[in-house]
């Protein structure tokens, strides 16, 4: 089985940096099997903890590696060749089929900036991007004009030099 020494060599590399891909650990391994979707209410992580614990190693090899399935499937009275089917068809390390972030509906609604109010509203400008300091902070006006006052510099235009 060629494409299984090279999904052991790839889940050995996965979550260490510093592996050559020669040897497992326990963790990689429940991580494959999970991925490949072995467990279930039959096998569990507990399973492949008494049955990688009965090596006494923290790390196998390939060759040891196979040996540990033969032995979980035997434990567990399920087929190794069905096991070792799904750790070589789960595809490559990592988190296939997670959960996308959902733009619709609340998120939308909560991200829109025009329907904002109170001190929120006064963030923005009209096209939704921020103001920053001007937005945040309520700046005193030094005019010497008392608050709301609409004719701050029409004195001298009503009211002419003679």
């Amino acid at each position: 089985m060629g494409d299984l020494g090279n999904q052991f060599a790839a889940f050995s590399k996965f979550g260490d940096s510093k592996s050559d891909g020669k040897n497992i650990t326990l963790t990689q391994i429940d991580k494959w099997l999970k991925q490949a979707q072995v467990f279930d209410k039959k096998l569990t992580t507990t399973d492949t903890g008494i049955e990688f614990g009965k090596l006494k190693a923290k790390v196998i090899d390939f060759k040891t590696f196979n040996q540990f399935l033969d032995s979980l499937a035997k434990a567990k009275s399920i087929p190794v060749d069905e096991i070792k089917n799904k750790l070589v068809n789960c595809g490559a390390p990592g988190t296939p089929n997670t959960t996308q972030a959902v733009h619709v509906g609340g998120v939308d609604r909560l991200t829109d900036t025009s329907k904002y109010t109170g001190t929120h509203k006064e963030r923005f400008d009209e096209s939704g991007k921020g103001k920053g300091i001007a937005g945040r902070e309520d700046r005193a006006d030094d005019s010497g004009y008392v608050s709301n006052y609409k004719g701050k510099d029409t004195y001298d235009k009503t009211h002419p030099k003679n």
